[in-house]
C-alpha cells in the first residue's frame, strides 16, 4: 500500500516537472507549438510518461502513476484557469505577439528571441501565398506560435477608405 508520504512525493515531483516544463518551454521559444497551449502541450507530453514510469519504472504500483497522472490533471487546470483570469499571468507563461517583419525587413533580434530563421519565416509567408518580404508591412508570430502577416496593400487599402469614411460623414451633417 502506498503512505500519504509517497503521495506527497508524487505530487510534489509530479508539479515541479510539470511547471519546471511549462517555464521551458515559454523561454526556449514557442515555434514547436503550432495550436496547443503550453498547458495543453506538457500535459499530453508528460501523462503518458507519467503512467508508464509507474507500470514499469522503479516503482510499479499503480496507485503512483494515478496520483501523479492526477496531479498533472489538477496543475493543468489551475494554470489555465490562473491564464485565462490574470493578464500578466499569461504573458509570463504563454507570451504575447512577436513582431518579425516590420516594412519589409526581417527583426533579427526578434527571430533569435523567437528561435526562428529567415527561412522558416519566409516559408510561413509562402504559405499565406507572400513571395516577396518587401509587400509585407507586418508579419507577427502570435503566442500560440501562428504567423499572421499584413500586406503593404492591405494598409493601403484601410488608408485609402478612411478618407471616404470621414467624407461620407462630413456629408451627412
Amino acid at each position: 500500500m502506498i503512505s500519504i508520504q509517497q503521495v506527497g512525493t508524487t505530487v510534489f515531483q509530479t508539479a515541479s516537472i510539470y511547471l519546471f516544463l511549462i517555464l521551458s518551454l515559454r523561454f526556449l521559444g514557442r515555434r514547436q507549438l503550432g495550436q496547443l497551449t503550453p498547458f495543453d502541450l506538457i500535459t499530453v507530453l508528460i501523462l503518458g510518461s507519467a503512467v508508464e514510469t509507474a507500470m514499469i519504472g522503479g516503482d510499479t504500483r499503480l496507485m503512483t502513476g494515478l496520483v501523479s497522472a492526477a496531479t498533472l490533471l489538477i496543475c493543468n487546470a489551475f494554470i489555465s484557469r490562473l491564464a485565462r483570469h490574470h493578464k500578466h499571468f499569461r504573458r509570463l507563461v504563454c507570451g504575447g505577439p512577436l513582431l518579425l517583419v516590420h516594412d519589409g525587413e526581417f527583426i533579427n533580434t526578434h527571430l533569435i528571441r523567437a528561435g526562428l530563421t529567415r527561412h522558416e519565416v519566409e516559408e510561413a509567408l509562402r504559405q499565406r501565398e507572400i513571395d516577396d518580404i518587401s509587400t509585407v508591412r507586418f508579419a507577427i508570430l502570435e503566442a500560440d506560435g501562428e504567423v499572421n502577416v499584413i500586406t503593404m496593400e492591405h494598409c493601403k487599402q484601410i488608408h485609402r477608405s478612411k478618407p471616404m469614411t470621414e467624407a461620407s460623414h462630413d456629408l451627412s451633417r
